[in-house]
């Protein structure tokens, strides 16, 4: 496939939290060959890197607003520049305040987002079976004794569950550009959920298969899952929903602190 320039791709965005059903949706969205969804990306780290520099004594020695600005405004069409595909879909925790703020203002294309949702604890229980399959998991790196501890480190601030949750409840704040999809709704019937995707995001459908699905392979990359651990990114090559019961393995303070967060 040949590079579309940059000025006519559409550009959309994907959040939600880890174990919520996004390698799932990109195994699905990526069938289409004009349409890629992202792991998760580096696009936005890039726009706030950048935006810090005007933090700097070189910047503000000479304070070249306009000549950074354009720079911070062309992120997204750059970085996906080469990309075969179309249409992309950014993964990324978009929705942060102040994340939020940056796409505001430098966002050069209409914004819209998917928004993934699971509750908290089915979450959590869907890592507890992850990393207690897998010993490399990230979760048991760091010297945390127990689930408690390992769950516990999952919701701190800059937890890879509470990051993203933020940027969820952040979201509500600008429903009219998201579409919000429940992983139970997209495994219970995933036909009709993704077609109101290509609704949402207002481009023509494509006809996806829903058995024997492949693993995520974006132009020739897979994840290298050595960095996290082993398997975090493997799907079932049928869509069901199952049953896990570490759900009812979860400590009791986890629960207590975090089992109201549901959508």
């Amino acid at each position: 496939m040949t590079s579309e320039p940059s000025q006519n791709k559409q550009l959309f965005f994907l959040m939600g939290m880890p174990r919520s059903g996004n390698t799932l949706f990109a195994s699905l969205m990526n069938q289409n060959p004009k349409l890629v969804v992202t792991a998760n990306s580096i696009t936005l780290e890039i726009m706030k890197d950048l935006f810090l520099l005007k933090q700097t004594d070189v910047f503000q020695n000479y304070p070249d607003h306009k000549s950074l600005d354009n720079v911070l405004d062309s992120v997204y069409d750059i970085f996906y520049k080469d990309w075969p595909q179309k249409i992309i879909i950014d993964r990324g925790p978009v929705t942060i305040p102040n994340n939020f703020a940056l796409m505001q203002k430098h966002f050069k294309h209409p914004f819209k987002c998917i928004v993934l949702l699971r509750d908290v604890m089915d979450v959590l229980a869907s890592y507890m079976k992850w990393y207690t399959e897998n010993p490399d998991a990230f979760p048991n790196r760091f010297g945390c004794k127990n689930d408690d501890e390992k769950l516990g480190m999952l919701m701190n601030t800059e937890g890879a569950v509470a990051k993203e949750l933020i940027a969820i409840q952040n979201s509500f704040n600008h429903k009219d550009l998201c579409y919000y999809l429940k992983y139970d709704d997209l495994v219970s019937d995933p036909e009709y959920y993704i077609k109101e995707v290509y609704k949402f995001l207002d481009i023509p459908y494509y006809p996806h298969q829903f058995k024997n699905l492949q693993q995520v392979n974006i132009n020739g990359l897979e994840y290298n899952d050595g960095v996290v651990g082993k398997n975090m990114h493997t799907i079932r090559n049928e869509i069901k929903k199952e049953y896990n019961p570490y759900i009812e393995k979860i400590p009791q303070r986890i629960k207590d602190k975090y089992g109201h967060i549901r959508f």
